[in-house]
């Protein structure tokens, strides 16, 4: 038996695993207590995908023998790849409990934790398995993907750096470096790590498609385009990629293929495939029902794995504790708009937290140092897990969660999948649903989600009585003297202008524009500068529509006083469609600019007239392309009509419900109360408006 035994482990250890198993088959034929033979069949069976006869044959084993540290490993193993988690664990266990210096075995626990999402002991065993076998990259590469699951990143860049330094030539390690070092802002240092992938491994579509996210967010947009198509060519059917693709052509509105594009994302969509982010699906189609169904797509493939915490006993706080969760409590829109809402809540029946859930700290900037002071506490999580993070909600019994974020950059929508707060609500960041039950509310008003539209949401619908969004009416207005020529805009002549971000232009409403200007030939068309090659392309589009490149005018960045007063030089501001001016249509209001708006299907095509209805300025929203062009070049060649329109946004300004803060303020109390109650009585989550 002996001699047969040497011969298959020999066979076996030259790969021809056949011949092993047909002599280990002879073997137990006569001797079918042979611990040894049975441990290399079992190996063999489990080599040859065969998981279920080799764990049999393992299982028999380990009765024969139960003191071997290898066999338990092996076994293991075996039953991850049976689903067989929690046995897996328990054996891996026993081999750690036969032999305690066994690197492998706890290599290979920390791993099956790792997938069940349990950090903190993953990278214990992690841990345990470098003090005894510090060499081992993989230990240092999988304690690294634990950090980051664990949103600890610095301690994940440590890690992934360990493994680097022992294996430098593996194309994972740069790239998973290069995904933390993303979320960590640190994004010349991620182009690199990707950068070093790609030279390792340069047929990988994943490293291509991070490095030109990346690229993107660095503002170096043609490259990213070639960095993008590098990867279709790889695999045209990428996660992700064919929506991010379309969203930064749209952002060089360079509409090449575009009906095409967009004809075979919905399709995608629609079959359910993992195609696009829910907020591109959002941005570029005006349809509930695709964004619905493009975030609970999203939503099953990135939280396919998920441990639920316990529910939430009903809690008895003195003030209705609300929590806001944000990455954004910074210099960005969605704190503009928020803040005075903050700083006037009623703290006599309200406690407000904060939750950043920025990784890096923006304690320099101006508006955090506002708004950190608004809440009564301010906690940064950043750097713990969506877990964590629910945990310390629900520890600070917190009545209603406010995600301010929805599936926008950086977001943690795992922490209200986990239920951080009895009540959970979506909110401003995200206008669309969130596809999840879990989410019990999202806030919105009659304009942008009309009952008729109810059955898109996964939401109830928390009805504001004039507008959902928020608005700071403290917004100053620069007194600086400036001129039409100051902007480049020509002394006479009407100035159409629209100060929407690249992305949301797309051929729809450039022609829309074109016809308009060819019917006013003394006209031109103002716009944010945010890309020398968008603009260059825009140029190109017009050109090629029979018109003169100079009717088209950029406005570059400047201070958003400055920015506010510009305005005044514009005569209309013409809104962009499917994805129509939010905080730069009460930026124009504000200034006393009117805003004409074509009104689609979507809460995200909806929202100008969301604002212009609630300022008392309804004639300004249309319904048919027909009727934005007629009353486009009505208003350009009726000087008296424009103007009345001017004094009534004037006269109306203040006193709107678009303005009056505190007003605002005080009905979404009264909806956050309705909530509560309904809750505290028992009543099933519902439909609410004051």
């Amino acid at each position: 038996m002996k001699n047969k035994y040497n011969q298959a482990l020999d066979f076996f250890k030259n790969r021809k695993l056949n011949k092993a198993k047909n002599i280990c088959e002879e073997i137990l034929k006569e001797h079918p207590d042979s611990f040894d033979t049975l441990h290399l069949l079992g190996l063999i069976l489990f080599l040859n995908q065969n998981y279920h006869q080799s764990a049999n044959l393992i299982n028999k084993a380990i009765k024969i023998k139960s003191d071997s540290a290898e066999i338990y490993n092996l076994y293991s193993i075996v039953l991850m790849n049976i689903k067989k988690t929690d046995e897996a664990i328990e054996n891996w266990n026993k081999a750690i409990q036969i032999k305690p210096d066994y690197a492998e075995a706890y290599y290979n626990l920390g791993n099956a934790l790792l997938s069940l999402e349990r950090l903190n002991e993953a990278i214990e065993n992690y841990n345990k398995a470098i003090e005894i076998k510090p060499n081992n990259p993989e230990a240092y590469f999988n304690r690294g993907n634990a950090f980051f699951n664990f949103n600890k990143l610095n301690d994940a860049i440590e890690s992934y750096n360990k493994a680097i330094e022992i294996k430098p030539d593996n194309a994972a390690f740069h790239y998973n470096k290069g995904n933390t070092l993303i979320k960590l802002n640190n994004l010349e240092d991620a182009l690199e790590s990707f950068n070093k992938a790609i030279e390792i491994k340069p047929d990988n579509a994943a490293f291509h498609y991070n490095k030109g996210n990346t690229l993107i967010k660095l503002n170096n947009l043609e490259d990213a385009l070639e960095s993008f198509n590098r990867a279709i060519q790889i695999n045209p059917d990428h996660n992700y990629l064919l929506g991010q693709y379309i969203f930064l052509k749209n952002k060089l509105n360079d509409w090449s293929y575009f009906d095409e594009n967009l004809e075979k994302l919905k399709n995608d969509i629609m079959k359910l495939k993992n195609t696009t982010m829910p907020d591109i699906t959002l941005s570029i189609y005006d349809s509930p029902l695709l964004q619905k169904i493009s975030a609970e797509t999203y939503l099953k493939s990135k939280y396919a794995k998920f441990d639920i915490l316990k529910p939430i006993n009903k809690k008895n706080n003195k003030k209705i504790h609300l929590g806001y969760y944000s990455a954004d409590f910074r210099n960005h829109a969605v704190s503009h708009l928020i803040i005075k809402l903050l700083e006037l809540h009623d703290k006599s029946k309200f406690k407000l937290t904060g939750f950043s859930l920025n990784p890096t700290n923006n304690i320099n900037d101006k508006m955090y140092k506002r708004i950190s002071s608004a809440f009564d506490q301010f906690i940064h999580v950043g750097s713990k897990s969506d877990k964590d993070i629910a945990q310390i909600s629900r520890n600070l019994k917190i009545d209603i969660a406010i995600d301010l974020m929805g599936f926008t950059n950086l977001n943690r929508f795992g922490i209200f999948l986990h239920r951080c707060a009895p009540i959970q609500v979506n909110y401003l960041g995200y206008p669309g649903t969130s596809g999840s039950e879990c989410m019990d509310y999202i806030i919105g008003d009659k304009t942008v989600i009309p009952k008729e539209n109810q059955k898109f949401f996964s939401e109830k619908i928390a009805y504001m009585p004039h507008t959902y969004q928020a608005n700071n009416s403290t917004k100053k207005i620069s007194i600086n003297t400036f001129s039409r020529e100051y902007f480049g805009l020509p002394k006479n002549g009407f100035v159409f202008c629209c100060f929407n971000q690249s992305y949301k232009i797309n051929p729809t409403t450039f022609d829309l524009w074109i016809d308009i200007l060819n019917n006013l030939n003394d006209s031109v068309l103002w716009l944010l500068e945010q890309n020398p090659k968008a603009s260059n392309n825009l140029k190109k589009e017009i050109h090629s529509r029979g018109l003169d490149a100079s009717r088209i005018i950029f406005a570059k960045k400047i201070p958003m006083q400055d920015h506010l007063a510009r305005h005044q030089f514009a005569d209309l501001f013409i809104d962009s469609f499917p994805y129509t001016a939010h905080t730069t249509c009460s930026d124009a209001l504000w200034a006393g600019l009117p805003v004409l708006t074509l009104m689609g299907n979507s809460f995200s095509s909806r929202v100008a007239a969301s604002l212009l209805t609630a300022i008392g300025l309804p004639e300004l929203v249309v319904k048919t392309k027909k009727e934005y062009k007629d009353l486009a070049i009505d208003l350009a060649t009726n000087k008296e009509k424009l103007n009345q329109i001017k004094n009534k946004l004037k006269n109306k300004r203040i006193n709107s419900p678009v303005f009056d803060t505190k007003l605002f303020t005080k009905n979404i109390e009264k909806l956050y109360s309705i909530m509560h109650q309904k809750h505290q009585s028992d009543l099933p989550v519902d439909h609410v408006e004051i």
